[in-house]
């Protein structure tokens, strides 16, 4: 009789390389992807007759809304994401002709839109949301067979959609940040630092114990054996507050980093990150993840600089219009673009696992594209706030905390790579809802969970 232990995961070695080895898809396959979510979310605007308002707090109002907003943004999402996935340009061609003809119809094209300190607050809230709302489906839609690979992780060099998740949410994170706003912390800055940093390597400590307890499948290529998401939050966090500069010069800083780690990778480092073997030391087991922090250090310092060039600028002696930031927006997303076309062909190819200059810039051309979008329909969304968007924004990390929790669930409970397709989309519509409900619930209650 077999006396050794029952694994909770026996699978785990096939899900591991059912996630691995992958080439991903073309930079214009994320580009409609990413604009087909900010379509959805346009086109509930067009249809939503009223915001969720903060001094009217129905929990029944407010489960209504959501339940809108899961037909009109959850559900389509979760569809083009996986059984659609092979009619994605058709389906955003369609999308972008409806919101035109509805925008047109409902006469939604010429609404006010707020001025003043807190113009662009909306825009930069819902551009979040959404980046957040994209990750928090694919890290549970990506262990099954109806999520198209070319959408997951790319193994060495490429673009897939999963690429974006850390870098977008270094980069949301820095649009906001206190930096970039040029507010000083009441607090000493080691000490600030202390109390962002430490539940960051809390989380990310518990992850490592609850993945080696349970067994849990660690695609192993993607930050290495032991890193993960959380201490990489942190460490850009440690590496922040170690070289504090003021956001009108931290795009320098950043450039200054980002182009001396892309001349290391390009005289040699590239080739010992992408290779699988590893020594038993820390620094070699965990590779990927040490030494990417120096790309999404870069990237936060240019975000920052991105962001405050954008919204915070000369205030508070002088306020830009809402007109100009749009143009602002819209002109950086295009050179950035530009950028990531002429680095990824004569530099080096776009790479997460190394996060190098042209995956930095690719991220923050992809966020500006976005940001964009979203200012673009100002005039068709007017003062308008969603209940998806509201409950998200409130608890941005928690939301992702939570997501992790039911996916780990699910993947615990359920034998994802042989389950059938029709299963497959129950499982994350019944995902997707949970989650929606507990955001809102969380909002209802005025819990909010941020520190980072």
């Amino acid at each position: 009789m077999d006396s050794s232990p029952r694994s909770f995961n026996p699978s785990k070695h096939l899900r591991e390389q059912f996630v691995s080895n992958l080439p991903g898809s073309s930079m214009l396959q994320v580009f409609a992807l990413l604009n087909h979510v900010a379509l959805l979310t346009l086109l509930r605007y067009i249809f939503c007759s009223q915001a969720v308002n903060d001094a009217s707090k129905n929990l029944k109002s407010y489960l209504s809304s959501l339940a809108l907003d899961y037909v009109f943004i959850v559900l389509p999402t979760l569809l083009i994401f996986t059984v659609l996935a092979e009619w994605l340009y058709e389906c955003t061609i369609g999308l972008f002709l409806l919101v035109i003809f509805s925008a047109v119809v409902k006469r939604t094209y010429n609404l006010p839109y707020t001025e003043g300190p807190n113009a662009a607050r909306a825009s930069i809230s819902s551009y979040r949301v959404v980046t957040m709302f994209i990750t928090c489906l694919c890290i549970l839609a990506v262990d099954f067979r109806i999520y198209p690979r070319e959408f997951a992780k790319t193994e060495t060099y490429g673009t897939g959609l999963m690429d974006l998740g850390v870098g977008s949410f270094v980069l949301m994170n820095a649009v906001t940040s206190r930096q970039a706003r040029n507010i000083s912390s009441p607090m000493s800055r080691w000490k600030a630092a202390f109390r962002s940093t430490t539940p960051l390597l809390l989380l990310g400590f518990a992850r490592l114990v609850s993945t080696l307890s349970l067994d849990y499948q660690v695609h192993v290529g993607e930050y290495g054996v032991n890193w993960n998401f959380f201490f990489t939050l942190a460490g850009v966090s440690i590496l922040t507050s170690i070289l504090n500069v003021p956001a009108k010069y931290s795009g320098i800083l950043g450039s200054a980093i980002l182009v001396g780690y892309q001349s290391w990778l390009s005289n040699g480092l590239n080739v010992y990150l992408l290779s699988n073997e590893r020594g038993t030391d820390i620094i070699s087991r965990n590779k990927e993840g040490i030494f990417s922090l120096f790309g999404y250090w870069g990237m936060y310092l240019i975000g920052v600089q991105v962001s405050y060039y954008l919204f915070f600028q000369n205030r508070p002696t002088k306020q830009r219009s809402k007109h100009e930031t749009r143009i602002r927006v819209c002109l950086l997303s295009i050179v950035f673009w530009i950028l990531t076309l002429l680095i990824d062909r004569h530099v080096e190819r776009i790479s997460r696992r190394m996060c190098n200059l042209a995956y930095v810039i690719w991220v923050t051309a992809q966020n500006l594209q976005l940001l964009a979008l979203r200012f673009l329909a100002d005039n068709v969304v007017g003062n308008k706030v969603l209940a998806l968007e509201r409950a998200f924004d409130q608890n941005l990390l928690a939301s992702f905390l939570v997501a992790n929790l039911l996916t780990g669930l699910v993947n615990l409970s359920v034998d994802t790579i042989f389950v059938s397709s029709s299963s497959a989309v129950l499982i994350l519509v019944s995902y997707s809802l949970t989650l929606c409900v507990v955001m809102v619930l969380l909002d209802f209650s005025g819990i909010k969970y941020k520190f980072w």
